[in-house]
């Protein structure tokens, strides 16, 4: 029994549960469990620069040769590509087979002032201005703000400066791996607490949307699960058969790292985490530290089922008639738009207005429908984008040659 209790799986799920209690009957606890859940994503925040910038500089000065460096670049972002254009396929397809819009009632209360933050978001943003935005001006500053492209963008220049001083460079890397490890036990004090981060997160989100809010866009809520359920156990499910390593074995390695996600509804409450269980897994440490950094911006799986669907669901809302073309055309957008979603706070709201705006056919005031129920949302699409992104790394690195089975 004290084993059980012990266990962070079954304390995360202890949480969870002890949330939606509290959610429902101790309303006013709201606010406390808003601050619990947001300090334990700080906790997790602050470890991801130094650990992203660590592991993607060792990674690379480790591999030698820097033609591998953008083979192994390159493979991630074709896979990227790929794999997230059939989530944005498969969500369309299932928005137009489940019309989860068709008939909708709007009787869901408008916060109009949080509707505004996200329009003026998506009227100043810039697709020219995110690509440049990936160079830092200042590198101390993305650190500060805790920029993963810059950073990411950063740390492969010194990896490539370090890696060209051979064996002078060799000092470097002795501190940099210390560090590493420092920040990795850190990091596993951090995680003792994520019991309570997926308390907090579970009890704010019943206690300020309740369960009630979520039957006029059930169905829609029903959609997106499902389809995320059909793309993790079909899609990624056929990826692993192909690349001969199963499904279960791994969602069973990383299942601490769902239940916390699940809690927090955050993807980056276990970035960290899913680098070290990845190495841990059998993926080499130059493969994890290029392939998981550059997942959380350009593969977010469930962030674009969620994206195309939310789309054809207000069209479908507003009774607007989408011909196949002006669909494609949607999805064309979508895999431009959607790269955009990563780093950026209420992403989903920004990004799909912005798609709107962009499409000239839905009107863009209509994202104010899911504002009442995208949290219940954001556990799928968080899901989904960790789960893709672990199992682009084992694809790459079994496709280089740098996975090893584990013991």
């Amino acid at each position: 029994m004290k084993k059980l209790f012990t266990n962070l799986n079954f304390q995360v799920i202890l949480g969870i549960l002890l949330g939606v209690v509290v959610g429902l009957y101790f309303k006013q606890f709201g606010p406390t469990a808003e601050m619990i859940s947001k300090n334990f994503i700080k906790l997790i925040t602050m470890l991801i620069s130094p650990i992203i910038f660590l592991t993607i500089v060792l990674g690379i000065a480790g591999m030698g040769n820097l033609k591998k460096v953008g083979r192994v670049g390159g493979k991630a972002l074709l896979y990227f590509e790929i794999v997230s254009t059939l989530a944005l396929v498969i969500g369309v397809i299932v928005a137009n087979l489940l019309k989860p819009g068709a008939g909708f009632v709007n009787n869901i209360p408008v916060d109009h002032t949080k509707l505004a933050i996200y329009q003026k978001a998506a009227a100043d943003m810039h697709w020219a201005d995110f690509i440049t935005h990936i160079i830092p001006g200042n590198i101390f500053e993305a650190f500060v703000q805790g920029d993963i492209l810059q950073i990411l963008f950063f740390a492969i220049l010194f990896g490539f400066g370090l890696s060209w001083m051979g064996d002078g460079g060799k000092p470097v890397i002795d501190l940099f791996e210390k560090l590493s490890t420092v920040f990795f036990n850190i990091m596993r004090i951090v995680m003792r607490v994520a019991p309570l981060g997926a308390f907090g997160g579970m009890a704010f989100t019943i206690s300020k949307y309740g369960i009630a809010t979520l039957k006029p866009l059930g169905l829609l809520m029903a959609s997106v699960y499902l389809t995320s359920f059909f793309f993790i156990f079909g899609v990624l499910n056929l990826i692993c058969y192909l690349y001969k390593f199963s499904l279960w074995k791994y969602l069973g390695f990383i299942k601490e790292e769902l239940l916390i996600v699940l809690g927090t509804s955050s993807s980056e409450s276990v970035l960290p985490a899913m680098m070290n269980k990845m190495e841990k897994f059998g993926c080499s440490r130059s493969v994890v530290g290029l392939v998981i950094p550059a997942g959380y911006s350009f593969n977010l799986d469930g962030t674009t089922i969620y994206l195309s669907m939310a789309v054809i669901f207000l069209a479908q809302v507003f009774q607007v008639p989408l011909t196949l073309i002006q669909q494609i055309t949607i999805i064309g957008i979508l895999m431009i738009t959607s790269k955009g979603a990563a780093g950026v706070t209420g992403s989903g709201f920004i990004i799909l207005t912005s798609t709107l705006a962009a499409i000239k056919i839905i009107p863009a005031e209509g994202v104010a429908i899911l504002l009442g129920v995208d949290r219940f949302m954001s556990e799928a699409r968080a899901i989904t984008n960790m789960i893709g992104n672990g199992i682009a790394t084992i694809v790459v690195a079994k496709s280089e040659g740098e996975f090893a089975k584990m013991e």
